[in-house]
């Protein structure tokens, strides 16, 4: 047999009537969400914010493959129902220009799919992968923007109180620490909130695999929020140090970022330490009990 008579054969076998909707879904689908999601992939490449997801979005796919397939209940109904608000979302979000809900919706439409091809059940087994996919999409501008200033205070602040501490003079201005010559700018970049999303989805990376109630894993989510405070308060004492006791050019160039960079890897270890000592405490609460004899 020729090998162009077994492709038509082959062709000929297959159902494409059963197929059609399937490809034309598909289809829709590609039309529908290819700008939310293109737009995603080129904040992950170029935004530095929004760099986590490079590693977030592969490791969702990762652990979903892991966790594997519950028996199939389809549950069409309610898949229908969030594939439809998502096409409304992202009409709406098309209309308004925002790019986040229009990116959530990409993420509500994969939920519908999930939930019409396999029932809700399986969506809940995979409740880490969405989640960490959730934390993969860069929070718009104006709440960066909101929830970035107060935290320049507060680093500020408190890598102003350890220079003090050191007995460097220093007197703080908003986000700007003004040393003798020499004035430390503490910019969005270094207001910390970087560091804390990325801490935030390893915290709930972390929990979701190593620790088993959810008391624990949300314990760990939320030290992730003071640890990133305090050690960017250090990355700021750090570099004023530097600056007036070695070299006023220490404060920016690679130096500046290698502490960033030093600064997250104890983040991570610190985080680690919190996940491991809570792993124990939940063995020795969550123990079998053995009834005596």
């Amino acid at each position: 047999m020729s090998r162009d008579t077994a492709d038509r054969r082959f062709l000929a076998g297959l159902d494409w009537r059963g197929a059609a909707p399937v490809l034309g879904a598909a289809l829709a689908f590609g039309i529908l969400f290819r700008e939310p999601f293109t737009t995603l992939l080129r904040d992950w490449w170029n935004d530095p914010e929004a760099g986590h997801g490079l590693l977030l979005g592969p490791l969702a796919v990762v652990l979903a493959w892991r966790s594997g397939l519950l028996p199939a209940r389809p549950q069409p109904v309610l898949g229908l129902g969030i594939i439809a608000a998502a096409v409304s979302l992202r009409y709406v979000s098309n209309l308004a220009a925002e790019l986040y809900t229009m990116r959530m919706s990409l993420l509500f439409a994969g939920a519908g799919i999930i939930v019409f091809w396999r029932g809700l059940p399986q969506l809940t087994r995979w409740w880490l992968p969405a989640l960490l996919l959730v934390f993969s999409v860069p929070l718009p501008a104006v709440v960066l923007g909101t929830l970035a200033f107060p935290l320049q205070l507060r680093a500020s602040q408190f890598g102003a109180m350890l220079l003090a501490s050191r007995h460097v003079p220093v007197e703080v201005a908003g986000n700007v620490i003004h040393l003798p010559g020499q004035s430390l700018f503490v910019t969005e970049a270094c207001s910390g909130l970087r560091s804390l999303t990325a801490l935030l989805s390893l915290g709930l990376l972390v929990g979701g695999l190593w620790l088993k109630s959810p008391v624990g894993r949300a314990a760990i989510l939320l030290a992730a929020v003071p640890v990133a405070m305090a050690l960017n308060g250090i990355r700021i004492f750090l570099t004023g140090f530097l600056v007036y006791f070695v070299d006023p050019g220490l404060g920016e160039g690679v130096m500046h970022y290698t502490e960033g960079w030093a600064l997250f890897a104890v983040a991570f270890v610190i985080l680690g330490g919190l996940a491991w000592l809570t792993a124990r405490l939940e063995r020795l609460v969550f123990r079998p009990r053995i009834a005596p004899a």
